[in-house]
């Protein structure tokens, strides 16, 4: 298993007791007791590290690289996933990925960011960093759904919109602007999930929705903890303190008001069981769906605009 630093502890410990299972079953000799107590050592050690994690510690997390991805949840929660593609103005962006599905036998449009798992589909995905062509997409498949009358369910891991310069060329920054404005009128349910990273303008740029949620272990914020450091500090190494004084983590977006909901990961991670992961986004996506549905579209709107308006007022 390959884990991150914070976590080599409970690795090895991991490991003492695979061996030890493996002495007993080669030498036949009963030593039970001594694997319950390490058992019982290594259950205590990961509720004392995860249940104390810092925020560079979550951020660490939140970019692991085995966590379930977009399309990882839309085969987990979804069926029937038709995917569309390009923005019909430039090119097909496959850093965003979105297209028709069912979830509980009901139509819903899905939307994503989507990162890939070898350098080759990285660079194919552009490490989930959307050109302004993959916010266009996004929009025009949004657009869709409202004229279909289906809710929309998005998920945010992006470490931010891609900033080359044929990026900036074709607009990236009128493109993020447009979705901000359009997603505000879209007459239809959104729901917004953070499942991993949530990097600035890049998940801002799908991110306007009725109810936005955060997975426990991801993060939201206006810039990266490196980034930070390096502004503030002139110092990349600097990046868990930044962490910290970003507020990024689902508890402190929650207080603050940024987000609607934190939902719940396994113990060490969403990757750490995917299954119960995708069964648990599952129910909070429903739940939500049930709420949004009672609504009318004025009042619906009405609450999605003094939801982001009232973001950041004082007194």
């Amino acid at each position: 298993m390959n884990g991150l630093n914070f976590e080599k502890p409970i690795i090895e410990l991991e490991k003492k007791i695979q061996e030890l299972k493996g002495f007993i079953s080669d030498k036949k000799i009963d030593l039970s007791s001594e694997v319950k107590r390490l058992e019982e050592k290594l259950e205590r050690l990961k509720k004392d590290t995860y249940g104390n994690l810092t925020a560079w510690q979550r951020v660490q997390i939140a970019r692991h690289p085995q966590r379930p991805y977009t399309q990882d949840y839309i085969n987990m929660l979804m069926s029937d996933f038709i995917e569309l593609h390009g923005d019909r103005s430039f090119s097909d962006d496959q850093a965003i990925i979105g297209g028709f599905a069912k979830i509980d036998h009901r139509k819903i449009i899905v939307i994503g960011h989507q990162k890939g798992r070898d350098t080759k589909e990285n660079l194919r995905r552009n490490f989930g960093c959307a050109h302004p062509e993959g916010y266009r997409k996004a929009l025009r498949i949004m657009q869709l759904a409202e004229k279909f009358n289906l809710p929309i369910v998005i998920f945010i891991d992006t470490p931010g919109a891609y900033p080359g310069i044929g990026a900036e060329e074709r607009g990236q920054a009128q493109a993020i602007a447009l979705n901000l404005r359009e997603m505000t009128s879209i007459g239809v349910p959104i729901i917004a999930i953070i499942i991993g990273e949530g990097g600035s303008g890049g998940a801002l740029g799908i991110g306007i929705a009725d109810k936005v949620c955060v997975l426990e272990n991801a993060y939201y914020s206006v810039i990266s903890p490196e980034g930070c450091a390096a502004i503030l500090w002139k110092n990349g190494s600097k990046a868990p303190e930044a962490a910290a004084v970003l507020k990024l983590t689902a508890p402190d977006l929650l207080k603050m008001g940024i987000i609607d909901e934190v939902i719940p990961e396994p113990l060490g991670g969403a990757h750490t069981d995917s299954e119960r992961m995708g069964q648990t986004l599952k129910e909070t996506i429903r739940k939500n769906l049930q709420e949004l549905n009672a609504l009318k579209k004025e009042e619906l709107l009405k609450l999605r605009y003094k939801k982001f308006r009232g973001m950041g007022a004082i007194g």
